[in-house]
């Protein structure tokens, strides 16, 4: 190799046939060589170096995958089945004239979360400030209940085998701490009650949930009474999907929704009930209903059937806070009025009016779609529901009416026995999901608690 040679080879370049090749063919411009870095860097190089390489197999990775996702997002979002025939998102993407929110959108729905975190905030202020000072106003103190005396073997009864210890247990547990049976009983109703949450809390969530529940039935009222689908059911398909949003239905429908998402956070600080689980598919399905209606632009029918189950939400919030505070003839009228319009928006309005232009008047105007048939689907297995609350609602209330007054657990109405008033819940919901239930006027002897059926 001569000295021209020599040198090329020690800027850098490669030489082929006394040529030196350029960066575009694999090669470096002439130029000092760089080397190896110096030994005290070259742990951070050889980091550097395996990142890179980590980040071109990314970006392979992701190359390889953006064919399934786009199938997936595609699937997704499928116009057949999402809109009618012969319409597409891009029909749906323009402004409508006069109205300043177009169509409903699927982003739309991102804006539910920080209002419902919103919600959240204003919920916490409203219980400190103005819930907690009326429910002390009026008598309810703010104090936990009755802590039982200690004992390591009756907490291990408790705990490990049961709550509600029948004779032959209370027998040999007297006879094991030489108490009397009396004594042991007293032991586990207080244990028991230790558990429960303190009415105070019981009462300032139901009055916050009274007053959303009151202030969002009489906005949706407000709202539908200028609504001309109100008056003509029909006009719920005239022109569908070209239905532009009006400012007031939109606000009304992100309210509700981001207030069940709301009730989906708050779920897991407020009070632990038997029935959270239940309540939990329930803000699931609600809000899984609430948001596919939006999307496919179903929101006039999904305003009617909102307002129709708002209805009786706050009457049985206003018949627990009664009960708290021990009004009691006041909340049995309020469970009474509560029975009355339940039944008859769930099992006269509902499948009469809503269900009937959903079913009947949608397929003889714009004819069914795949969208259409899960959305009826879901409105006919909701009206099932109705009519099993229903029934329970009618038997127990009856029970109650001739055989005693109504009393609550826990935030909900049951039927107990026994007179140390521990009784077995039947939940069913407080928001279109469960009913409450009455309990009938404790026996003179003590029987262990009776539940119906639990949904």
């Amino acid at each position: 190799m001569g000295g021209e040679e020599a040198r090329l080879c020690q800027g850098g370049g490669r030489i082929r046939g006394g040529v030196q090749k350029g960066p575009e063919e694999g090669g470096r411009w002439p130029g000092p060589a760089l080397g190896p870095p110096p030994h005290g860097f070259r742990w951070l190089w050889r980091q550097l170096t395996l990142v890179a390489a980590v980040a071109r197999g990314g970006r392979k990775m992701a190359t390889a995958a953006q064919g399934p996702l786009s199938l997936l997002w595609g699937w997704l979002w499928s116009e057949r089945f999402w809109l009618p025939q012969n319409v597409t998102w891009a029909d749906l993407e323009g402004p409508a004239d006069g109205y300043g929110y177009g169509y409903p959108r699927g982003r739309h729905i991102l804006s539910v979360f920080p209002l419902a975190a919103g919600i959240f905030f204003v919920r916490l202020l409203f219980e400190r400030f103005i819930a907690k000072p009326c429910a002390l106003h009026i008598g309810i103190e703010d104090s936990g209940p009755y802590q039982a005396q200690p004992n390591a073997i009756l907490e291990k009864v408790f705990v490990s085998i049961t709550k509600y210890p029948d004779k032959k247990r209370l027998e040999g547990l007297s006879k094991q701490l030489d108490w009397n049976v009396q004594k042991i009983q007293c032991w586990f109703r207080h244990r028991r009650n230790q558990d429960k949450p303190p009415t105070l809390t019981k009462f300032c969530e139901s009055m916050w949930r009274f007053t959303f529940y009151l202030c969002i039935f009489c906005y949706g009222i407000r709202f539908l009474w200028s609504s001309p689908w109100f008056w003509d059911i029909r006009q719920c398909w005239h022109n569908y999907p070209f239905q532009p949003l009006s400012s007031g239905l939109y606000y009304y429908y992100i309210m509700e929704l981001a207030f069940y998402w709301s009730l989906m956070f708050s779920q897991f600080t407020d009070i632990k009930r038997k029935d959270f689980l239940i309540m939990f598919v329930h803000h699931l399905v609600t809000i899984g209903l609430i948001s596919f209606s939006y999307i496919n632009n179903m929101v006039r029918a999904g305003t009617l059937i909102m307002c129709l189950h708002d209805v009786s939400d706050f009457l049985l919030e206003a018949a627990k806070l009664a009960n708290y505070a021990k009004y009691q003839r006041l909340c049995d009228t309020l469970f009474v009025i509560f029975s009355a319009v339940f039944m008859v928006t769930r099992l006269g309005i509902y499948p009469f009016w809503i269900l009937n232009t959903t079913l009947f008047e949608s397929w003889e105007i714009i004819g069914p779609y795949a969208s259409w048939w899960l959305l009826n689907g879901l409105l006919l297995t909701l009206q099932v529901l109705h009519v099993i609350w229903s029934y329970l609602i009618a038997r127990i209330a009856l029970k109650a009416l001739i055989r005693g007054k109504v009393r609550m657990k826990d935030g909900f109405f049951l039927w107990g026995m026994g007179e140390d008033r521990d009784y077995s819940t039947d939940v069913l919901s407080p928001s279109n999901l469960v009913s409450p239930i009455y309990s009938s006027r404790p026996s003179k002897k003590p029987r262990a608690p009776k539940s119906l059926p639990l949904l």
